[in-house]
């Protein structure tokens, strides 16, 4: 069966995820508009910095802080290839963190997705206040629907 736009773009959040270097969380994030890819994102270290999975996590208050969250990779992305995401969708694994979820606010994100909460967040109250909205969807089927023997037209190497 053909996902839905939502089903899709959390799909790819998801595969995102399967990135992240932090064994606490794996967090995927896709920023869309007009049903379009602008950036991707998941929760790892920063370029060059050694990884949760190589050197352990650096905790502080509860939370990793050697990890930069998969939203803020995502909106890095998106600068650093100078991509407008204003007026687009934050699909999100996770429920972002507060800070996460005031830089997509402050990037000009109308909408985000997400199939599960995150501890200790103030997002909700942000996103309300800020008139984004939020949509809470089921988590979709993980699996890729896809084998070359169901096609006549590919084969195998």
């Amino acid at each position: 069966m053909r996902p839905t736009w939502d089903q899709y773009f959390l799909k790819l959040a998801m595969l995102a995820s399967e990135r992240a270097t932090c064994p606490r969380m794996h967090c995927g994030c896709v920023l869309v508009r007009h049903k379009h890819v602008l950036a991707t994102g998941y929760n790892g270290s920063l370029p060059g910095l050694p990884h949760c999975d190589d050197v352990g996590c650096l905790i502080v208050d509860d939370h990793c802080i050697r990890t930069n969250h998969a939203e803020m990779n995502a909106l890095m992305q998106a600068a650093k290839n100078g991509v407008s995401i204003n007026g687009g969708t934050a699909y999100v694994t996770n429920m972002p963190c507060t800070t996460c979820a005031k830089a997509l606010i402050g990037a000009g994100i109308k909408r985000v997705v997400v199939f599960s909460d995150y501890h200790s967040t103030h997002a909700e109250a942000f996103f309300k206040d800020a008139d984004v909205r939020l949509d809470r969807q089921e988590i979709p089927d993980n699996i890729i629907n896809y084998d070359l023997d169901d096609f006549s037209s590919a084969k195998r190497f």
